[in-house]
């Protein structure tokens, strides 16, 4: 394996992929293309996706390319990854987004060598009439990109966001925002389906170029990986890669998982497949849940009834040999943010939103990721029946129909709380673990914790400059930290 390579092991964010690296391994399909058309485009804008599906790869892109075309178009990309705003609320919000906002279009000018500064900004009143003035003295119309603009565990804080987003939103400034599926609390005074064209990043297994796709990002990221799995004399490079991208259902973070624990075999066929999704069932997506639950605020409860739902789902599919089912919509609204929680995690993936049900009724349909799957399939093995079943673009579907019960689950009471444990747990939470494989090494941990650096909430608020003082602390470990904190609040 490369240099580059190993570096493109570590990179589970498009954020935290170099200007360098970025375009040499991203891939962008027909239907993200479209997407990408709409983000540089006048009007407002969500962008829908779980954890992983490349939202901020999409953001990013689109604001490159602004930057790289002589298009008139002003674009700002600001990541609201910033622990004060996950913790503020009303007029304190505003006031520290406003600010953030005017730090990141000041940025932006000054890259591009544009004299013309905003001034500093305590509401949005203000805000409003400096970007109208900006993009007059400009003559460019002006895109504002917002990625995590969300927060799983934390919906109040969306309130004052959107109502932000409606306001600055005009004829000339174009508002664009990620948020995660099911988030719903938008606010009184923001309508979102009048306000903001909401679009859904879903790489659909179903869709045209599904499989090139992904053969594409094999190729562009893992170049030696390519080459062994194109010498298998059996199955296809292009059939591996479509599998492995319909197993994890179209997530680039899970396929970039994925491909990491093939590079430990020699030749790749279908024991070797088996292997690593069973590994990825058992390494991956159930820690994932176990490392949500502290990032979930008041809905931390709902950790093990989703675990629960996810092994009934996993284990009825198994029983009707499926990987698709239909949930009437009745159990999708009783069970609505455990639902979100697997969604968001990879478990599932809504592909329809509403369909009819043989048995009667309507409920959307879900496409299983596969290695939950083939973990309940007796036997646990991947045979050339079994790839090639789930492979196909249509198999069987299954339905949880009202009166199956299947899915009666009691749910606990939430208590309202703002509070995220994440954030008082000990750096020691962040050590390498099937958690964040990518962790911190037992050397950065004593550094940090010598240093008075006890908590994730003392990590995140750290600055730069001090964390680079610290003995052994480069610039390349300090990225690693800041990855591991981001993921372990954010992502």
């Amino acid at each position: 394996m490369n240099i580059n390579e190993e570096q493109f092991q570590l990179i589970l964010a498009a954020e935290d992929c170099s200007p360098e690296y970025f375009g040499r391994i991203h891939r962008f399909s027909q239907y993200e293309e479209k997407i990408i058309r709409n983000l540089v485009a006048h009007g407002p804008v969500l962008l829908r996706g779980g954890r992983g599906s490349g939202k901020s790869a999409l953001m990013l892109e689109a604001n490159n390319r602004l930057q790289s075309a002589d298009s008139g178009v002003f674009g700002v990309y600001l990541s609201l990854r910033h622990l004060p705003l996950l913790r503020s609320r009303h007029a304190e919000y505003e006031s520290i987004f406003c600010n953030l906002l005017v730090q990141a279009v000041n940025r932006e000018m000054s890259a591009r060598h544009i004299q013309a500064q905003m001034l500093s900004a305590k509401h949005v009143g203000d805000l409003q009439k400096q970007l109208g003035d900006l993009t007059r003295k400009l003559n460019q119309r002006l895109v504002l990109f917002f990625d995590d603009a969300a927060h799983i565990g934390r919906e109040t804080a969306l309130t004052e966001f959107f109502d932000i987003f409606r306001t600055i939103s005009s004829s000339t400034v174009s508002c664009k925002a990620s948020i995660y599926p099911g988030v719903t609390k938008f606010g009184i005074r923001f309508d979102v389906y009048n306000d903001a064209t909401v679009l859904d990043v879903a790489r659909d297994e179903r869709s045209e170029g599904f499989g090139d796709f992904f053969e594409a990002v094999l190729a562009a990221r893992y170049p030696s990986l390519h080459k062994k799995l194109a010498a298998n004399k059996v199955l296809k490079v292009g059939e591996i890669a479509t599998f492995l991208g319909r197993s994890v259902v179209g997530n680039m973070r899970g396929f970039v998982f994925a491909c990491n624990r093939l590079y430990d075999f020699e030749k790749i066929g279908l024991p070797e497949l088996n292997t690593c999704l069973l590994n990825l069932a058992a390494d991956y997506y159930w820690p994932l849940l176990d490392e949500l639950a502290p990032k979930l605020g008041p809905y931390e409860p709902l950790i093990d009834p989703s675990r629960e739902i996810a092994e009934r789902i996993f284990e009825h599919a198994s029983e009707t040999k499926t990987n698709s089912l239909i949930i009437h919509r009745d159990w999708c609204q009783r069970l609505s943010k455990p639902l979100e929680i697997l969604e968001y995690a990879g478990f599932i993936a809504k592909r329809e939103a509403s369909r009819g049900m043989k048995s009667g009724g309507r409920g959307p349909r879900y496409s299983l990721n596969l290695a939950n799957l083939l973990e309940v399939t007796q036997p646990s093995r991947l045979t050339s029946e079994i790839f090639r079943t789930w492979l196909a673009t249509h198999s069987d579907i299954s339905e949880l129909h009202s009166g199956n019960n299947v899915l009666d689950i009691e749910l606990p009471t939430l208590e309202e709380s703002s509070d995220l444990a994440i954030l008082s747990l000990p750096i020691e939470s962040l050590m390498k673990s099937k958690a964040y494989p990518y962790g911190l090494t037992d050397n950065k941990y004593e550094i940090l914790k010598h240093a008075g650096y006890l908590t994730i909430e003392d990590l995140a608020l750290a600055k730069d400059e001090d964390l680079l003082k610290l003995e052994t602390i480069g610039e390349k470990s300090l990225e690693r930290i800041k990855s591991v904190v981001y993921q372990a609040i954010w992502m």
